[in-house]
């Protein structure tokens, strides 16, 4: 099982979008889209877990391609090159 990191996801995003992007790669095993406390939007990230082979393939496929209007950010969790702020 891995954990990827999703970023650069538009604030309308919501967990079925995600797992629909997602599903045609494999089973989504979890989704955890962090909100913003007070609007419950999307604050551009979330985390998804899905099967090693599955998940590779999702990187691979995904990340730098548009997502309602965004291109978005697929990589395994830990893997940010930005560093934390």
């Amino acid at each position: 099982m891995k954990k990827l990191f999703v970023g650069n996801l538009p604030n309308s995003t919501n967990e079925a979008e995600v797992t629909e992007l997602f599903s045609r790669f494999g089973t989504v095993r979890s989704i955890k889209l962090v909100k913003d406390i007070f609007s419950g939007q999307c604050k551009g990230f979330g985390f998804i877990e899905m099967e090693g082979h599955e998940a590779r393939a999702a990187i691979a496929d995904l990340n730098g391609k548009d997502f309602g209007g965004k291109l978005i950010r697929v990589g395994l969790e830990g893997n940010n090159k930005r560093g934390r702020r």
